[in-house]
């Protein structure tokens, strides 16, 4: 049975001040000591980004009504550099970071590659109904898996509970619109979707500048303590 002396306490114990429930790291605080930055605004300004933008085009906002324009940034913003950030919360022991950056990460890269014609994804269907339909059933998965997300942490954190929940009804709405070609519904989502995307950027500043010991002002994220 390995030993524990008074050295590996202090290793043990380092860094819990800073990562603790209530911290900077608002959803899964550390449970192993680390140096490594927050990777939370990084991700979060990637899908606040990516989806406020999406949001804006599903509601025709400057009578754009073709979102071709937001697959670089699903891409390589909600996409990659979101992607990246999941990949970082791993070894700072955040489970649910590193679980749901990945996941969207993953989502919006699998959205742009639906939408870029060279991989032949959206000619494979034969009709547009059968392609709308197709689309339902991605969107309302995604609904599922957020539904799954907001279980984790609607006890502990209040922005992360409203901006889940949001999110939550901004996909069935998307679902139900490619189901039944409703314009109405899909601008309703890309309201939900718009405000989802605002809620993600004032969760982005507030850790961001929680993390910073000089920032000029401190932003309440309604954490609760675990």
């Amino acid at each position: 049975m390995p030993s524990t002396n008074s050295n590996d306490i202090e290793k043990n114990t380092v860094g819990r001040a800073e990562y603790g429930p209530g911290s900077a790291d608002p959803v899964s605080y550390e449970r192993y000591p680390s140096h490594i930055a927050n990777p939370g605004p990084a991700g979060l300004f990637s899908f606040a980004a990516t989806t406020f933008i999406l949001s804006m085009y599903n509601v025709n906002t400057r009578g754009v009504t073709h979102p071709n324009v937001v697959v670089g940034m699903a891409i390589f913003g909600g996409g990659l550099t979101q992607f990246i950030a999941g990949m970082w919360e791993f070894p700072r022991g955040n489970v649910f970071g590193a679980t749901a950056f990945s996941s969207y990460g993953a989502f919006w890269m699998s959205f742009a590659t639906i939408n870029i014609p060279a991989s032949g994804i959206a000619a494979a269907y034969p009709t547009e109904e059968e392609m709308a339909n197709a689309l339902g059933i991605y969107l309302i998965t995604w609904m599922m898996i957020t539904i799954f997300f907001l279980m984790a942490v609607i006890r502990r954190s209040v922005c992360f509970s409203v901006l889940l929940t949001l999110l939550t009804i901004a996909l069935g709405l998307l679902s139900a619109a490619e189901f039944t070609g409703s314009g109405a519904v899909q601008k309703a989502g890309g309201v939900f979707g718009i405000m989802t995307g605002l809620v993600a950027f004032y969760i982005g500043v507030g850790e961001l500048l929680a993390a910073e010991s000089t920032a000029i002002i401190r932003v309440p994220l309604g954490n609760r303590q675990a």
